[in-house]
């Protein structure tokens, strides 16, 4: 395989500071997809907040038998939608579970070891590193391959420093102070027994029951070294994983730590960027680093916060939860372009897994056969309620059925196609064809909603197609249609067509694209909901006249509304949509505008303008992923797109970047594809093609000489998009001809 030489090094990119953070959210990061930890500063204490993913509390607040979408349907109509907010979301607000838990916490008493000197996370080996005065170092890290943690302290000076490990508040006690993060309840409120912790001369375990008889355990165990030095280890499991014992035999240093080097060098050695805008590019590497530290085989699928919930003594904002209305698709969403499709299988893997519960509850709520997902989900698949236009959309499973499209489309991966893209693609667009009524020859949805347009209110219901949904239901069918095909289902294919033929189109005017029929976007809004057929769902194409108008129209409206209801979210999706309509310099100004003004010190996303409202009103601090992996993907974006049936590297990038150049990203098609600019000027790109396939590229140049194949093979399509077919692992390169 020819690729370019990958020596870059990822030093400038790590999170270094004079001192630990004083607040959880701007603590280090560590995880491995199911383990997770904070490392930071509390009272004095160096403390690290311990997480795993699937610690829930599973009990159920929402009773799904007393509602469903026809009962919805006839209350909207009666104008009597308080009577559905009271079964459907009061109980998410008023009931403390269904929800993500936060584990414990580890403390060491740093106070004889002088200041700190410096605070170091090298992404490179996701290792986090503690210098202080007296010449003491801290060190951890959390396996890459296993379900353990380690610590350890070196030259130290004085008495071994012992861990003391601190448990939640998960009695009767005191509520912490809030913090501004849109902290749920106090822990107490779940009423659980107080839990038992097992001291021994080097080690602590801690037992926590939770509920209906399940529990958590903790284990820390250490071992001082000649010296006086100390190193030691951390694991978590529940009543339904490996016993502790277990888990703590699987992984020992030094093996575990080779094998923690491999993963992440071979995790980094997937792609790389080179962008001249230094905030942006180490943003984009944070953001690369936490999706390698949040996504792995096995794990559940990226929560709101994923391995580090919250540690304030509360629940965590929005109960930690699976919010399938925005947040775990955009979490996703640059794993396929980055070349991480491992990553990305997380997610569909975790939907797969779900995927019994949801067709029970498709039966259950929507009255027919079919796949739909809840919108706001727990850990095991079962409906939480809250906003239900969201909570129970009925345009859900078109949305994750999306990444399971993407999935194969970036890995043309046959056996995925036939025994997952396929079925859960087919049993979703059944479902949607079942819930929709043919009405005077168009099909429509018996209700609709655009997230998070009116917010709960009954005019959230609309009772025509909003662009979101009819969006949706256009890739749908027209996803359903091409797996079918590729599936050799013939007959199939035609007939999602004829169900695709069978919608309206959409609702557009002066403004662009509306919320719906009759209603313009008239005021700030923080979900790009109607604009989703621009991106991601790439349903509209700027090459083509008719949908550069409706494109430019949409993002002018935005424009004059502003931008004072957004979250960081909105300028993270923004980057994309600017993107896709080749507006390269405000596709650079929303990220800019993400890293700088919504993000902790750490990195994080929190949601709020930290920055004292310069860009929005919004100016609290919960933090949530999507935002974070939305800016990675808005960034790939400026360097190739994949757009409808063919791909194209340098789509949206600024004339003010002169030297860019990335390596291995991937395209729909399974191309790895590198490209370099160099002065102001493309002068090279490079595919290799992973499958057999035919490959179109709209080059970035108007002139080219072609390496490795016959010139003659190229055939220039409409719109300058050149095509050759290639073979399985062969390379071509095309560079500038220099006219």
């Amino acid at each position: 395989m020819s690729t370019f030489i990958y020596a870059q090094t990822l030093k400038s990119y790590n999170l270094s500071f004079p001192r630990l953070a004083s607040k959880w959210d701007e603590a280090m990061p560590l995880g491995n997809g199911m383990l997770g930890a904070l490392i930071w500063e509390k009272n004095s204490k160096l403390r690290l907040s311990l997480d795993r993913a699937d610690l829930w509390d599973e009990r159920k607040a929402l009773d799904i038998s007393k509602l469903n979408f026809k009962w919805v349907e006839e209350q909207v109509h009666l104008n009597n939608y308080a009577a559905v907010q009271k079964i459907g979301d009061e109980p998410y607000d008023n009931i403390p579970y269904p929800t993500k838990l936060p584990a414990a916490a580890m403390e060491f008493d740093i106070s004889k070891l002088g200041k700190v000197k410096s605070n170091e996370l090298d992404i490179e080996k996701a290792l986090n590193t503690v210098k202080f005065e007296d010449g003491t170092v801290f060190k951890c890290y959390i396996l890459a391959t296993g379900a353990q943690g380690y610590f350890s302290f070196e030259n130290l000076k004085s008495t071994a420093i012992l861990p003391d490990l601190i448990v939640h508040n998960y009695n009767n006690g005191k509520t912490e102070k809030g913090d501004n993060s849109h902290a749920g309840s106090g822990l107490q409120k779940l009423g659980y027994a107080k839990g038992t912790v097992t001291n021994t001369q080097n080690s602590i375990r801690y037992h926590q029951p939770t509920f209906q008889g399940h529990y958590y355990e903790v284990l820390v165990q250490w071992k001082k070294m000649p010296g006086g030095n100390i190193t030691g280890s951390w694991t978590i499991s529940n009543d339904k994983t490996a016993t502790l014992a277990a888990i703590s035999a699987t992984a020992k240093e030094p093996t575990g730590w080779v094998s923690h080097i491999k993963w992440w060098k071979d995790f980094w050695s997937k792609s790389n960027i080179t962008v001249p805008d230094q905030l942006i590019q180490k943003q984009y590497y944070l953001e690369m680093y936490k999706l390698g530290c949040v996504a792995r085989k096995g794990a559940p699928a990226i929560t709101l916060q994923a391995v580090w919930t919250a540690d304030n003594g509360s629940l965590p904002p929005w109960k930690g939860d699976f919010h399938n209305d925005l947040n775990t698709q955009l979490s996703y969403w640059p794993a396929y372009t980055s070349n991480h499709l491992a990553e990305g299988a997380t997610f569909t893997d975790w939907l797969w897994k779900i995927r019994q519960r949801n067709l029970t509850y498709t039966r259950q709520y929507f009255g027919v056969e079919g796949l739909n997902v809840p919108g706001v989900i727990t850990l095991n698949g079962d409906p939480m309620g809250g906003w239900i236009q969201y909570a129970l959309s009925p345009t859900v499973s078109a949305w994750t059925s999306q990444h399971f499209y993407w999935q194969w489309k970036y890995s043309m991966d046959d056996a995925f196609l036939k025994t997952r893209a396929y079925p859960y693609i087919h049993e979703a667009a059944t479902y949607l064809e079942n819930i929709t009524r043919l009405k005077e020859g168009k099909r429509m949805l018996p209700l609709s909603s655009s997230p998070e347009y009116n917010d709960n209110s009954i005019k959230a219901w609309f009772l025509n197609w909003t662009n979101f949904d009819l969006s949706l239901a256009k890739f749908l069918f027209k996803a359903a249609s091409e797996v079918s095909k590729a599936n050799g289902k013939t007959e199939e294919s035609t007939h999602w067509l004829e169900i695709l033929s069978q919608l309206s189109d959409y609702e557009i005017n002066e403004t662009g694209f509306t919320i719906a029929p009759g209603s313009n976007l008239t005021s700030s809004h923080r979900h790009m909901s109607q604009y989703m057929a621009i991106y991601p769902l790439d349903l509209l194409d700027v090459n083509n006249e008719k949908d550069k108008t409706i494109i430019d129209n949409s993002l002018k409206r935005l424009e004059e509304i502003g931008t004072r209801a957004w979250c960081g979210y909105s300028f993270s999706w923004m980057a994309s949509l600017y993107a896709r309509a080749y507006q390269a310099d405000k596709a650079v100004k929303q990220l800019e505008i993400f890293a700088s003004n919504f993000c902790s010190p750490n990195s994080f996303h929190l949601n709020g303008d930290q920055k004292g409202g310069q860009y929005s009103g919004f100016t609290y601090r919960p933090f949530t992923l999507e935002g974070n992996f939305a800016f990675a993907q808005g960034v790939q974006e400026l360097l190739l797109q994949s757009r409808g049936n063919y791909i194209q590297p340098f789509p949206a990038v600024p004339q003010s970047w002169k030297n860019v150049s990335f390596n291995n990203l991937r395209a729909e098609g399974a191309f790895l594809v590198s490209g370099i600019k160099e002065n102001g000027v493309p002068t090279q790109v490079k595919i290799y093609a992973e499958k057999a396939g035919l490959l179109r590229i709209k080059l970035p140049f108007k002139t080219y000489v072609v390496r490795n194949l016959p010139a003659g093979l190229i055939k220039m399509g409409d719109g300058g998009i050149a095509e050759v077919n290639l073979k399985k692992q062969q390379t071509v390169t095309f560079e500038n001809g220099y006219e």
